[in-house]
């Protein structure tokens, strides 16, 4: 498939690499300019280019930035992008540590559903709940004991199962963790997240969470 991955982070340089591994065609953003991507470039065997010529042709988009900083993404950035591409969102709230307060999201409204409204197209929320490394790492062929789970949640059945297909090429089991209304099962503080289950496990952990934000996961007064 083309991929298509908006930020360079941690996570986005895992998947560029790792995509890339399972011959998928991956092109990498970031905001700073593609001539600053030159080592993501040489580590992963992604190309590099700007947010608006890589969406252009992409099977899937990836938006895996700061959450603060999907709102300056440019507003016609998907302009022309057809409504069959999937949207892949990775992105956490941490409010404390990073993003400061955003009120929806403090008031109850799941991050992914936040997300959604500033791109303006739907997504699936999948690779938020793993360390980078781990990712990149720790992925086993299908069928292994033990094999680490990801947590897939989302409202377009087909999405979800290109989503699920692209997890299991990567060596994790994917599960179907719902809705996005119900993506806060896999939010930060959650049982899930940073746990490295197996399906069982996410299953169980999915079933335990509770939708209230512990207090190292909401904004301060």
């Amino acid at each position: 498939m083309n991929i298509s991955i908006i930020g360079a982070g941690n996570i986005g340089a895992v998947l560029a690499l790792r995509l890339v591994e399972r011959g998928h065609e991956v092109r990498i953003a970031n905001s700073r300019g593609a001539e600053t991507l030159g080592e993501i470039v040489r580590q992963t065997g992604a190309q590099a280019g700007n947010p608006k010529d890589i969406v252009r042709g992409a099977d899937v988009i990836v938006v895996t930035i700061p959450l603060k900083n999907v709102r300056d993404l440019p507003s016609d950035l998907f302009a022309g992008v057809p409504d069959t591409v999937t949207f892949i969102d990775t992105c956490n709230y941490y409010p404390q540590q990073r993003d400061g307060r955003i009120a929806e999201i403090e008031q109850g409204l799941p991050e992914s559903r936040w997300v959604e409204q500033q791109i303006k197209r739907p997504v699936i929320k999948a690779f938020n709940n793993i360390y980078a490394a781990n990712l990149r790492d720790k992925g086993v062929p299908s069928g292994k004991a033990g094999r680490i789970a990801l947590p897939v949640a989302g409202d377009n059945a087909a999405a979800k199962a290109i989503v699920i297909g692209l997890v299991n090429d990567l060596g994790f089991d994917g599960v179907d963790a719902g809705p996005l209304d119900e993506s806060w099962k896999q939010q930060p503080g959650s049982p899930v997240y940073t746990s490295d289950f197996d399906a069982a496990g996410v299953r169980n952990g999915l079933n335990a969470a509770s939708p209230q934000r512990t207090a190292d996961w909401r904004a301060k007064a």
